[in-house]
């Protein structure tokens, strides 16, 4: 199962879509070149890969897994999908080498009675913000710390509609995963500002409007 956000972006992973522990699992498609925003636990590999061919996307297609935090909703079905895609990884230099570890504390694999597989991060984002391109479109990741050191967010455009993949804007704060409250709020009204149409979250679902996306973004200020 699969949701089409524009004609060019769905909703192939999460709870309802894969497994129930996954945060949500995004497809980005340019031009038969292919983007996963976030990769889930790794409970459900087959299905995701499933809802990605429902897309109209071979898996073979997909360039890159785009990673918004270490987080092990987020990153644990990274390793299978790095290792059977051959796609690389990007995510940001704070994190890397706890991914890069398999640091079971800071990436909260023991949150979920589990151990991340480490895997090797192919390009390290640095910096407030930096250009991916994608089938010659561009998706841009810009760094929000906060929920964790190296939280980024990712921004493009579609159908003349900018989109922003913005997964934990809920938090948690937490000392084991090396939250901070003032970067958090900071990064919060940056989100904001960047007047998305449509905000696609990782645990509370899709919010089409500029309205409707800043409206809940505000409400954790």
């Amino acid at each position: 199962m699969a949701e089409q956000i524009t004609s060019e972006i769905f909703q192939v992973g999460g709870g309802g879509y894969t497994s129930p522990e996954d945060a949500a699992i995004y497809l980005i498609n340019y031009g038969g070149h292919a983007a996963l925003v976030d990769a889930g636990c790794g409970y459900a590999h087959e299905r995701l890969l499933r809802n990605v061919r429902e897309c109209g996307v071979s898996p073979e297609q997909i360039d890159y897994l785009l990673i918004t935090h270490c987080h092990f909703d987020h990153t644990g079905g990274v390793s299978l999908l790095k290792e059977q895609l051959c796609c690389k990884v990007v995510a940001h230099e704070l994190e890397a080498d706890y991914l890069q570890q398999g640091d079971d504390g800071v990436t909260a694999a023991s949150w979920y009675d589990a151990s991340i597989r480490p895997f090797t991060v192919d390009r390290r984002l640095s910096g407030a913000q930096e250009e991916i391109s994608l089938g010659g479109r561009s998706i841009r990741a810009i760094h929000v710390p906060g929920h964790s050191p190296g939280s980024v967010v990712y921004l493009t455009e579609s159908e003349g509609l900018r989109v922003l993949f913005a997964q934990d804007v809920h938090g948690p704060l937490a000392p084991s995963l090396l939250s901070n409250r003032k970067e958090y709020l900071h990064s919060l009204r940056l989100l904001i500002s960047l007047e998305a149409d449509i905000l696609c979250e990782g645990h509370y679902g899709i919010y089409r409007g500029k309205k409707e996306a800043a409206k809940f973004i505000s409400s954790f200020l």
